[in-house]
């Protein structure tokens, strides 16, 4: 009789978990909704969610560093070819970098000062 209560909690957490897992799929996707359509590219954002002042990302000008006036708070890429490294220091410097990938929509970690476009 144990082991029939012991199969019982287990398939009842497994349930819970799942509840869990599809209400937080659920908000995750009406959070989603407040960033600007994908489109082909790179974009930086001043504010959280892909809001504020953007700025569209040349991704040719692989290498060259780039200090931003305003600094990015997201970004959103879709490109096959490049993806970004931010720095929060002017220059292309300081004590840790943020890469994004090639597919991405994401709030940065911190204020970023300056990025550069690198080979996905």
């Amino acid at each position: 009789m144990a082991g029939t209560r012991l199969k019982f909690s287990s398939t009842a957490a497994a349930a819970a978990l799942a509840a869990v897992a599809l209400t937080s799929l659920g908000a995750g996707t009406a959070n989603a909704a407040a960033w600007p359509p994908l489109r082909e590219g790179a974009y930086l954002y001043s504010g959280t969610h892909g809001t504020g002042k953007e700025f569209r990302v040349d991704l040719d000008d692989v290498g060259t560093c780039h200090t931003l006036s305003t600094p990015p708070r997201s970004l959103q890429i879709v490109s096959g070819s490049g993806s970004l490294v931010l720095y929060p220091g002017a220059d292309c410097t300081g004590a840790s970098s943020w890469a994004s990938g090639s597919l991405a929509q994401s709030d940065l970690p911190w204020a970023a000062r300056s990025y550069r476009v690198v080979p996905a």
